[in-house]
């Protein structure tokens, strides 16, 4: 279903004696937040697609995480077919573990996409973010993330906005009183700030909101995170926060077009993540920072054992 399920895996890497060697790469935030609380952090499951969900628990636990947000376990990407999660017993047991570890599911990130005309297609992707919806409620994880995603260049733009809508609309409606809420991501070709905004007030509900993926957005529009924070901020829910530069590239009706990301630890890229971090921090936001590690997708960039234990104290550096 959907092509979800990503044959092989890799044995997890020791790479410790690599950590100074990244470090020392790292630049500083220029913007640092003077002694406040630390928010909440979770991680993606993304950044380490070959891990078990107890070493999961465990790498969470030992470095500071509050929260889990699963975008697959050991590559399977459909999560309802995952071990820990396809038996009620199983769900309990998975509960309890993440209970003992002091740990909660922050969101479950399913490969729903919106945009789809054909009505087969569209079905399928709407069913599969229905069994996210079932899925969150059993796990009482607040939110399920879906792609709003593309604007073919082959269905008439308006159409597919409303498509895209509807959508929203139409799975905020299953999650109605489940406990759960549906969180459309600024990916894919819709990361205008804008557009964003037309499709989030037209699917506006209790159980419809969004997730700011902050270097997504800005490494294609290159728009202040000031000035999307303006236009969204009602609307968003959950946050995915990374770091990196974008090599090559050139600007073309005001977005970047063929460039290359670069990613890297936080704030060691040439992105304002940290003006957006205090931005959100500064106005209340009570959600999570979600690390989103995109390892699974780009498997050169550095090991999980890295990255993750990197974030927590990247974070904990600009709120010292």
């Amino acid at each position: 279903m959907l092509g979800l399920t990503l044959a092989g895996s890799s044995a997890l890497a020791g790479l410790a004696a690599a950590e100074n060697s990244y470090a020392a790469a790292g630049s500083q935030p220029h913007h640092p937040i003077a002694s406040k609380k630390l928010p909440p952090l979770s991680f993606s499951t993304l950044g380490c697609p070959d891990w078990t969900f107890p070493a999961i628990m465990d790498f969470a636990k030992k470095n500071n995480y509050q929260g889990i947000e699963v975008r697959g376990i050991l590559r399977q990407m459909d999560l309802p077919k995952c071990p820990e999660f396809n038996s009620p017993a199983a769900i309990s047991t998975t509960l309890r573990q993440m209970q003992d570890h002091g740990l909660q599911f922050v969101d479950l990130g399913s490969s729903t996409e919106l945009h789809h005309a054909d009505a087969a297609t569209r079905k399928e992707h709407l069913d599969h973010g229905r069994q996210f919806i079932d899925l969150a409620h059993e796990l009482h994880c607040p939110y399920i993330r879906v792609f709003p995603n593309q604007l073919p260049k082959d269905q008439d733009r308006n159409a597919t906005i409303d498509l895209i809508i509807k959508g929203l609309i139409e799975l905020g409606e299953h999650a109605r009183n489940s406990g759960v809420t549906v969180l459309m991501e600024s990916h894919g070709e819709i990361v205008d700030s804008a557009l964003l905004e037309q499709i989030m007030k037209g699917a506006e509900g209790p159980n419809t909101g969004m997730i700011w993926d902050i270097y997504n957005m800005w490494s294609i529009t290159k728009e202040p995170p000031a000035q999307v924070y303006g236009r969204l901020k009602k609307y968003i829910h959950h946050t995915h926060i990374k770091d990196g530069k974008t090599i090559g590239g050139h600007m073309v009706n005001g977005r970047v077009v063929d460039g290359k990301e670069q990613y890297l630890f936080l704030g060691q890229g040439d992105s304002p993540i940290f003006d957006a971090i205090k931005i959100l921090y500064d106005d209340g936001y009570k959600g999570f920072y979600s690390f989103e590690w995109e390892k699974l997708w780009h498997p050169e960039i550095a090991e999980p054992e890295l990255a993750l234990a990197d974030y927590p104290k990247a974070m904990a550096r600009f709120f010292k």
